[in-house]
């Protein structure tokens, strides 16, 4: 299963994709199609052979746990971590004998086999030229309404460190501009932009190529947090058991898979002025919004002869990319535990919040205060320095039970159990009341409350007193501490001053986390519930510990910012396909797979967005 056309052949035998011949879109209709697939329970890929171009397109690939199991040709995705721990327990055990010396050998023989080889042959990736580079020939999508244009998702961007040819392989978001230029969009962060700014600074034009499809787990890996100077390929070669076997670009010196489907070879030079690029919908469910990035001009475009054009979409969770990032949650967890905090024993990161936004770390719990030695260790570690919510439980407590995990609130005392402070945020993040900078809290709770008491909420008392004002107490009715309140508009400056009008009419007792959100969605769905609380909030604005007579609260403002007093950034607008691209499928649902069509998640969705456009006014 080494070619993206061999992946479609075993999910055809396993009943696991849909073929679609119909003429679907790639303007909004795919990823409307995609998303009613995704979200009504069948989730298998699709293929749409028929888009308005000659390459069929492929989504929806790597959107379950046993599609990714299959990539990874595993059967949980615990495995790698264990064949991780194997590994490295074989390599850091004691050798003093000779026996023993050379018991590691088939160690060192197992790793050689992984470094990627090369050869001097055409690969079929490079079998069809473009006579006429034009990157309309490709089916790429505008995924939602007001994307800046069309967008390739999925693809390996290949850069070199001219200082040590040492290859990259990263995914970042390519903004189509015209038939030969794409933007760039790579982080500060990313390796990509590190090399940008080394050919920068040397005056020199930047190599690029970018790689589509072949094996599917070349683009997991282009999408993995490695170290920098760790060859994306190796680490192919671990998860595959055998090295990937790379070939040269035609028009520059970049070495790249041979069995890819798509290879797309040009240049940026970092003297020419950055193109203006975005809006894009985004992972986080709201629309990251234009910046200035690289512009990528593209010299040649090859391809195999059955080539498949793979791209994902992303949006308001759950979302394909669920699973990539279920993935490496589970494969760096070992390498986590043994190098950064040894007293790590699991970890969950939801997709809903991202996966990075919060994450919930069980401990062993060994020693006082540990759970803010492994919050300050994480919050120092590669990606999870983007984090911005960490909630740590004991052993006892599986982080990936949510009953679990709520209950396990009723052990937080505030003014004992919560941390603050301040580091690097996703460029993503919309919350931070700076760019790229987030305050962080961290949550204990690890050791029991020895004053908890039963919370109690008057419901009859609070909706006499807020008639407009929603609610959720149902962890409360589970003797959780917690409670949700959905507030007006026009309220959301001042959420001191709505939580002590609250106060005043005693309707509650013994609730130590108050959570305000905007009153426009249904507060029992937990996971636009989790989405909001994590991606809304910067904590050090946002997260308050109130005294009150008899305790202490913690209070939570995950209220959009729009017009907001002390927020001067514009507030991007949720992600939502519009009424057209809806009715339209609603029309060809019936044609495609012979049924009623499922409504639109993007119904749900609407009551969230401000007005029209990426940004929320």
């Amino acid at each position: 299963m080494n070619t993206t056309s061999k992946l479609v052949d075993e999910l055809i035998l396993r009943n696991d994709i849909h073929i679609i011949d119909e003429y679907v879109s790639t303007e909004l209709e795919i990823t409307e199609i995609y998303e009613r697939i995704l979200k009504k329970g069948d989730n298998k890929a699709i293929l749409f052979k028929n888009n308005g171009t000659n390459f069929p397109l492929l989504i929806n690939a790597y959107g379950s746990e046993e599609r990714m199991n299959l990539i990874l040709d595993t059967q949980s995705l615990d495995e790698i971590g264990k064949r991780i721990l194997v590994m490295l327990n074989e390599a850091t055990k004691p050798a003093t004998k000779m026996m023993e010396k050379l018991s590691k050998l088939p160690l060192l023989k197992d790793v050689a086999s992984w470094l990627p080889s090369r050869s001097a042959y055409r690969a079929a990736c490079q079998k069809v030229i473009m006579t006429n580079v034009d990157l309309d020939l490709l089916p790429i999508l505008k995924c939602w309404p007001y994307d800046g244009g069309k967008f390739i998702t999925l693809p390996s961007v290949h850069t070199l460190n001219p200082e040590n040819g040492v290859t990259n392989v990263g995914m970042y978001r390519m903004q189509q501009i015209d038939k030969k230029s794409t933007a760039m969009h790579w982080h500060l962060h990313k390796d990509g932009a590190k090399h940008y700014e080394m050919y920068k600074k040397r005056g020199e034009i930047m190599p690029v190529t970018v790689t589509l499809g072949g094996d599917p787990i070349f683009a997991y890996c282009a999408s993995a947090p490695l170290p920098e100077n760790i060859d994306e390929y190796l680490l192919a070669g671990f998860l595959r058991k055998k090295r990937v076997n790379l070939v040269k670009s035609l028009t520059n010196d970049i070495w790249i898979p041979s069995n890819v489907d798509i290879v797309i070879e040009g240049y940026i030079d970092p003297q020419e002025e950055l193109f203006y690029e975005g809006p894009f919908g985004d992972h986080t469910g709201y629309y990251s919004l234009a910046d200035f990035y690289p512009k990528f001009h593209v010299t040649m475009i090859t391809h195999r002869v059955d080539a498949i054009y793979p791209t994902t979409v992303v949006g308001v969770p759950p979302q394909e990319d669920r699973w990539l990032g279920k993935a490496t949650e589970r494969i760096f967890l070992t390498p986590l535990r043994i190098a950064i905090a040894p007293g790590v024993i699991d970890m969950n990161l939801p997709y809903q919040a991202g996966f990075h936004n919060l994450a919930i770390i069980q401990i062993e719990n060994s020693f006082p205060s540990q759970s803010y030695s492994v919050m300050s260790s994480l919050w120092g570690a590669g990606q999870m320095m983007f984090n911005k919510i960490m909630l740590v439980v004991p052993s006892d407590v599986n982080p990936h039970d949510e009953e679990a995990v709520w209950n396990s609130l009723k052990n937080v005392l505030i003014e004992r159990d919560i941390m603050f402070t301040r580091g690097p945020a996703d460029v993503l993040d919309h919350a931070g009341r700076r760019y790229a900078q987030s305050g962080k809290i961290g949550i204990d709770a690890c050791n029991e409350n020895p004053y908890f008491q039963k919370p109690i909420f008057k419901s009859e008392v609070f909706e006499k007193e807020f008639p407009n004002i929603t609610y959720d107490d149902s962890l409360c009715q589970r003797g959780i501490p917690a409670i949700f309140f959905g507030i007006e508009e026009e309220t959301r400056n001042n959420p001191h001053k709505v939580l002590a009008d609250i106060m005043e009419t005693d309707c509650m007792e013994n609730i130590s986390f108050i959570i305000f959100f905007d009153n426009n969605f249904p507060l029992t769905n937990r996971d636009i519930l989790i989405w909001q609380l994590a991606g809304n909030i910067d904590p050090q604005y946002d997260c308050t510990i109130v005294e009150t007579d008899d305790n202490f609260m913690l209070l939570i403002d995950a209220c959009s910012k729009v017009d907001h007093s002390d927020f001067t950034r514009n507030w991007p607008n949720v992600i939502a396909m519009d009424d057209k691209t809806i009715e339209s499928i609603n029309d060809k649902w019936k044609i495609i797979f012979g049924e009623e069509a499922p409504s639109s998640p993007s119904l749900e969705l609407k009551r969230m967005v401000k007005n029209e456009g990426a940004v929320a006014k």
